[in-house]
């Protein structure tokens, strides 16, 4: 079994699906020799839509409630679709973007995942050969990200051997920064485009480039793992799905549909849905239901004929029959769609958006007359569904995030402890506002600090490693990393003088924090105690201008 899961990528971003600006022959074809769904829906943004589709359950249900700063993680007591699928003698792996927690207990390879090669945040500052990590060790990518994450699930495919697997392959693209090798955007660059949004004003034709390109590349990854499956003979009973986390991250053509990612319109939800199944799905079968991300779990499971036993009910249910040309158990529901207050509904051909306004997709899919007037009972039950969400499921996160970043969780001898988890205090800046992979500058008063709230899981002795940049003439600024009655006091012995890197790649401006070729050294190693605590840097001395540039500590438990 092998699942896709792009980022940002639109319903619209398929030739399938009649775009002729771009090419995605290999995607299409799992429609051609299987199914696709008419009507597929996900979540608004990135990490609840990954939640959903980990737990068959709605994402608020499971401690998602951000897409950072500790509101991705997944709750513990979740069970994931790995979990099931290793409990029942699969090996699964996964390769890509996770972004649904960093450390343990959070972490893919605590979650299910025998293997994890790629990232745990929301987004990357370089594609090309960055730091990422593979079974929560730092190692060096190889190339295009998309391309070795690729690499490393056929890697899996062949280490498998004669088990079955679970293969999750979470791309990050087409999400910015808007990066691609040369072959993909040489295509696009220069080519007419004659497909475009329905607001053709507000498109950004660089970007919009960028994004088509970065959908062709991941189109000869699908096809260089079907080509694999079909090397390997297991191209039959091998079930291959794709579909995306949210609606296009730009202004670019989405079948007139109405708004984009972060939206809860039709075009910030609808996502494609395509499964190839030779042994089982006739080809060419088109599935009209409505569907939703929380149905692929118990779907999967049924397919593979496997007990789907997890802690917490699923919302979902099993598509199975659908795919089977019958009809799915329980009656129509209603789909909700909901992000940081915005809130939709879908049910049968009708969408009904926050405000209460009432369309019919089938006669208008652009959502641009309001039928409600006419449509009072229909009104009614879809505020109804949308309001039974708010009570029961919104209400149930709580006002303050009670979880902290745990360090030395005793299943993990390494912890990741970055810039994007910590707290600033006085003149020190974030490189971004967005603070995935940022990291921290302008640290000019020895009085100011970083501080993470942390809960030591394991008490013992760490071995702390940092990733740093320091300018020439800053070298020899004193440190000192406390934890409760703990501290390490260090020196930044050689400096790191380097640029911000990352845009040298970009195709058009991102909105993202550049990155550095950070400087990894071990400084020191520090005692622990368990329990919760405040982790402090703080600087003793400043010989320069700046202490210096933090991005990363990883501490390794001794």
């Amino acid at each position: 079994m092998v699942v896709f899961l792009t980022d940002d990528q639109g319903w619209g971003d398929l030739s399938l699906h009649g775009n002729t600006n771009l090419e995605t022959p290999n995607i299409d074809s799992l429609a051609k020799d299987g199914a696709q769904f008419e009507r597929f829906y996900v979540c608004p943004v990135c990490s609840p839509t990954r939640a959903e589709f980990l737990t068959g359950r709605y994402h608020l249900r499971s401690g998602v409630y951000s897409t950072s700063a500790g509101g991705e993680r997944l709750d513990v007591d979740e069970t994931t679709i790995a979990d099931v699928f290793r409990s029942a003698g699969y090996a699964t792996g996964a390769f890509g973007k996770w972004h649904n927690g960093m450390q343990f207990p959070y972490h893919p390879n605590a979650r299910g995942f025998d293997e994890f090669y790629g990232f745990c945040s929301g987004h990357w500052g370089d594609y090309f050969s960055p730091f990422l990590e593979h079974n929560n060790e730092i190692v060096d990518g190889e190339g295009f990200c998309v391309d070795d994450f690729t690499t490393k699930a056929i890697d899996f495919i062949d280490q498998s051997g004669e088990k079955p697997f679970f293969i999750y392959v979470p791309y990050n693209t087409p999400h910015s920064p808007m990066q691609v090798p040369d072959e993909y955007w040489d295509r696009i660059k220069d080519k007419e485009l004659k497909m475009r949004n329905r607001e053709p004003e507000k498109e950004q034709d660089l970007h919009l480039r960028c994004a088509l390109a970065m959908c062709e590349n991941i189109d000869w990854n699908v096809g260089r793992v079907l080509k694999k499956l079909e090397e390997t003979g297991k191209a039959d009973n091998t079930i291959v799905m794709y579909f995306c986390d949210n609606g296009p991250n730009g202004t670019r053509w989405n079948g007139d549909m109405k708004g984009r990612k972060g939206s809860t319109d039709e075009g910030g939800v609808r996502s494609p849905m395509l499964v190839r199944w030779p042994a089982k799905i006739k080809p060419g079968t088109v599935v009209k239901e409505n569907s939703s991300v929380i149905d692929l779990l118990p779907t999967l499971a049924a397919a593979a004929d496997i007990e789907a036993k997890t802690a917490k009910p699923i919302d979902g249910i099993s598509l199975l029959p659908l795919l089977e040309g019958g009809k799915p158990k329980g009656e129509k529901r209603v789909l909700i769609s909901y992000w940081k207050g915005k809130i939709g509904a879908k049910y049968g051909k009708f969408r009904m958006d926050m405000k209460g306004n009432l369309f019919n997709l089938e006669e208008d899919p652009g959502q641009r007359t309001n039928i409600a007037d006419k449509m009072p009972k229909m009104v009614e039950r879809l505020q109804k569904a949308m309001d039974d969400y708010k009570a029961n499921v919104v209400t149930e996160l709580p006002e303050e995030d009670p979880r902290p970043f745990v360090i030395g969780h005793p299943d993990s001898p390494n912890t990741q402890v970055p810039a994007r988890d910590a707290i600033p205090h006085g003149a020190i800046k974030r490189s971004n506002k967005f603070p995935n992979d940022s990291y921290f500058l302008n640290w000019v008063n020895v009085e100011d600090t970083i501080t993470w709230d942390v809960e030591v899981g394991q008490s013992g002795s760490y071995e702390v490693e940092m990733f740093y940049a320091c300018a020439n003439g800053s070298e020899g600024a004193e440190l000192k990393l406390s934890a409760g009655k703990n501290e390490l006091q260090f020196v930044v012995k050689e400096p790191n003088d380097v640029p911000e890197r990352g845009g040298e790649n970009d195709r058009s401006k991102r909105v993202e924090s550049y990155t550095k070729d950070w400087k990894r050294v071990t400084v020191g190693e520090i005692k622990l105690d368990e329990g919760p605590q405040t982790m402090t840097l703080s600087a003793l001395s400043k010989p320069g201008e700046e202490v210096m540039e933090f991005r990363l500590f990883v501490l390794k438990r001794k």
